[in-house]
């Protein structure tokens, strides 16, 4: 008997008017969308995939009627098209949306009532008449007429793209890479907006290549993936990737043969995109600007360590007695040690955990040198870390691209090795975080007669970026260090301290002692993820605050250790902003975030222009809807985004533990549960313990707890530790 088999039913199609955009994932292109559809009085349901879909946007989608068992009657789309609207009130919507800078809701429906359904060809062939309006002047119908323009190019743009399936956002940052030229350079190699434009991965850009026509096995698109594959373990924080692990993830990525994956490499070399070279004899591939940047760094230090340190040379025995009445503190032994190590090499490292007395040596060390007229430089990577370096020693110290001053027209730094910094001594606080290509930038700009100082904990999360650069300084053996490990008394009476160093140890906290009622650090054992979220949602908007008097947004940091999740940051923000910012307006929803006045919000990358900083965290302080601007405070400095923008933000009442790195908060909440298993790693239970200032609360599974402790975070691949070692031998 033959097999039957199940026709595919026919495509149903679907258009309206979006009323309301439920849900939208920037990352996925996923969205839940109301429509209105002619001669239906209830607004339809339609789910689908769009890059960007606002409010009074025309949806054209191709697919299939399904009941969803929660959510009912929905139209599940394959196909998504997204069109400017034609009715009025679509008009009116669209205009209002932000889309065109300085045509917020109020202009666009003053707009829409003088010139109905002709607005679009006022704008674009009569602007004069808009002048005609109250309120209008020439400055503003001349921003409005060049925002249109802009507009224009763009919507042939998108609607080259969108038939591609590319949506609006991505279609505005593809024109501003590449202006009027977009379309031809898409065309000839869609892959290379993988590499040109924040926001567009090698997925997106590979199902565009297909749309294109360009064959699965060609040499681009293998060339393209090899590319893709190694920038993602270098996003995963290594330097290199071993080549047989790199072809067999690319082909299976590609889904093309291994042998093509080997053309594609061999291609790249030879065009200087990769560089090969083993590593501890083992056959490894770099993308070029980390390997140029590992050799950097140890060229730099082998560079810098040469000659005398500029201060000469300090009788230690001497210095105690003059030192110890001005900083008030009385030297340990072990404190007194690291100081001499330091001072008798130009370059060096100071290391420890906290409560081990980092500050007191670097204050000690600032003084001597002060006495004996040493121009000091203090730097961290963050603002947040350059402020506490600054308060902890009442000297001015800047971000690292601030103090090299980063220059967004070049792209470059203004100090370089030909431009060197005017300094004797390089304080670097925070070198944990300071990653392979940064640190070669610093270390190029200091000159060759100046020391440098690394401060840091080692044993902290390593850099967002790729390398281990402290770690494997520490390691190579090629630098002096003096590591700090004594806990001093005044250090002991933190429970905060005394965890973070059993964490370290691999110990388990201890839990409060009853003794101390008032004590800094809380373990709250929960059963379940759901135990742990409704938990922490108590502790963070009722405990806490009334029990401390802590202000749930501005002092109380939730740290979790990923992002995804019913306890991942981005499950958390929603759950938090309804709980503790539900009604203020005006509202803005943006790349699947809703955002309003008084939200708190972190920085995903670095904007030189704006000089914010993968990992700032600020408070939206104002929304204009008209101008399509939000501003946001960053540690009493305004900053403004437009709409367009603003995929650069996330809500930040939780963030990851990786974003923390560098901060310090008054009261931090850790939840710990096992559906983190692949991150649950003794450096990043101790990295988040270690942010709280006054006050942790670590809400946990038992069983998570355990692994976090137990488990060790597997070695990043770098060769800068047998380049440092080299060049020291």
């Amino acid at each position: 008997m033959p097999a039957t088999t199940l026709a595919t039913p026919a495509p149903e199609r679907l258009t309206g008017a979006i009323e309301r955009v439920t849900f939208h994932s920037a990352e996925t292109g996923f969205c839940v969308l109301r429509v209105k559809v002619r001669g239906e009085r209830e607004l339809m349901t339609v789910v689908g995939s769009a890059a960007s879909v606002t409010a009074g946007e025309y949806l054209d989608a191709e697919g299939q009627w399904i009941t969803d068992r929660q959510y009912g009657l929905q139209f599940k789309a394959q196909q998504l098209r997204i069109v400017p609207p034609s009715t009025l009130d679509g008009i009116e919507e669209y205009l209002g949306s932000g889309m065109v800078k300085g045509i917020g809701p109020h202009f666009a429906k003053t707009l829409v009532r003088a010139f109905g359904e002709s607005v679009f060809e006022v704008i674009e062939q009569q602007p004069e008449r808009l002048r005609t309006l109250p309120g209008i002047g020439p400055k503003r119908q001349e921003r409005v007429t060049r925002a249109w323009a802009e507009q224009k190019v763009i919507r042939a743009i998108m609607v080259f793209l969108q038939s591609h399936g590319v949506g609006t956002a991505r279609a505005v940052r593809i024109y501003k890479t590449y202006g009027e030229d977009s379309v031809e350079r898409v065309r000839e190699n869609p892959y290379r907006l993988a590499l040109d434009i924040h926001g567009i991965g090698f997925k997106t850009a590979d199902s565009l290549a297909e749309r294109l026509g360009i064959p699965r096995d060609s040499l681009m698109r293998a060339q393209a993936g090899v590319r893709h594959v190694l920038q993602e373990i270098a996003g995963n924080g290594h330097c290199a990737a071993w080549r047989e692990a790199l072809i067999e993830q690319a082909a299976t990525l590609l889904e093309i043969p291994a042998p093509l994956i080997e053309q594609a490499i061999e291609a790249e070399l030879a065009e200087e995109r990769l560089i090969a070279e083993p590593i501890t004899e083992r056959p490894a591939l770099f993308l070029t600007p980390l390997q140029r940047a590992e050799l950097g760094v140890a060229r730099h230090v082998a560079r810098l360590q040469a000659g005398d340190p500029p201060w000469g040379r300090i009788q230690t025995d001497r210095a105690w007695p003059w030192v110890e009445p001005r900083t008030g503190l009385q030297l340990s032994g072990s404190q007194r040690a690291a100081i001499a190590r330091v001072l008798a090499a130009k370059v060096a490292i100071l290391t420890g955990g906290p409560g081990v007395g980092k500050t007191t040596v670097v204050n000690s060390l600032l003084l001597l040198l002060q006495a004996k007229h040493t121009r000091v430089r203090l730097c961290a990577p963050t603002g947040r870390a350059a402020k506490r370096l600054s308060e902890s020693t009442g000297r001015e110290a800047r971000t690292i691209h601030r103090l090299l001053e980063f220059d967004p027209e070049t792209m470059g730094f203004k100090h370089t090795a030909d431009n060197p910094l005017d300094l004797d001594l390089l304080v670097v606080d925070e070198v944990s975080m300071v990653d392979v290509s940064l640190m070669n930038q610093l270390l190029r700009a200091v000159p060759d007669h100046a020391g440098v100082l690394l401060v840091g904990d080692v044993d902290q999360l390593p850099s967002v970026g790729p390398g281990a650069v402290l770690a494997d300084l520490i390691a190579s053996g090629a630098v002096v260090t003096a590591r700090l490990t004594e806990i001093f008394r005044q250090a002991e009476a933190s429970r905060i301290v005394v965890n973070a160093h059993r964490i370290n140890a691999g110990q388990f906290p201890e839990d409060p002692d009853p003794a101390r009622p008032e004590s800094d650090f809380f373990l709250i054992r929960r059963d379940t993820p759901e135990a742990i979220h409704d938990t922490l949602l108590h502790v963070v908007t009722r405990r806490l605050p009334e029990r401390f008097g802590l202000d749930p947004v501005a002092d109380i940091q939730i740290l979790t250790p990923m992002n995804r999740g019913g306890l991942g940051a981005r499950a958390l923000n929603g759950a938090l902003q309804a709980a503790l910012n539900p009604a203020t307006q005006p509202r803005l929803e943006r790349f699947g975030w809703t955002y309003a006045p008084g939200d708190k919000v972190i920085q995903l990358v670095n904007d030189y222009d704006k000089e914010v900083f993968n990992g700032d965290i600020g408070r939206v302080v104002s929304i204009d809807l008209e101008e399509g601007e939000v501003t946001i405070d960053f540690e009493g400095r305004a900053v403004v985004y437009e709409t367009g923008e603003l995929d650069a933000l996330a809500l930040a009442y939780a963030t990851s533990i990786h974003k923390s790195q560098g901060s310090e908060y008054p009261a931090v909440v850790i939840p710990l549960a096992t559906q983190h298993y692949t991150l649950l790693q003794r450096n990043l239970l101790y990295t988040a313990v270690t942010r709280g200032r006054r006050l942790v609360v670590l809400i946990a599974q038992p069983r998570a707890l355990a692994i976090a402790v137990k488990q060790t975070g597997a070695r990043r691949l770098t060769k800068l530790r047998e380049r440092l070692q080299a060049d020291s031998g």
